[in-house]
């Protein structure tokens, strides 16, 4: 099962959604204050199991609502995952994926891992 660890950031609090085996899945904004940073765990949790994928890696794309996950190339044309939130705020982004599929499974990773009620502060 996955997990959600706050760091403190220079500018304020952030968190990390981590897999099962630990290695990060979606790295959150940096927040104003720890409340914020909680909400946006919230955030990820109400979203992430319901949200469809956008794929703009396709000419053509066919546009879809939020909650969502954006699926793009980046300027490095890597893949990456964005989650957006039903009133459209980004709530949190992936690494950077070589391949279309690993990009893929780091979305469904995110999905079976948001419902986590494991939050831990990172010292």
């Amino acid at each position: 099962m996955g997990k959600y660890v706050i760091k403190q950031a220079k500018t304020g609090p952030m968190f990390n959604l981590k897999s099962g085996n630990g290695e990060p899945i979606l790295h959150s904004e940096i927040y104003s204050s720890m409340a914020s940073c909680k909400n946006g765990i919230a955030s990820v949790a109400k979203n992430a199991p319901i949200a469809e994928i956008e794929d703009q890696t396709k000419e053509g794309f066919e546009k879809v609502s939020n909650p969502k996950f954006e699926l793009y190339v980046d300027k490095n044309g890597e893949f990456r995952f964005r989650l957006k939130a039903r009133n459209g705020e980004i709530i949190g982004t992936s690494e950077s994926y070589k391949a279309k599929a690993s990009a893929l499974n780091g979305i469904d990773s995110v999905k079976r891992n948001a419902d986590s009620e494991t939050v831990e502060e990172d010292a």
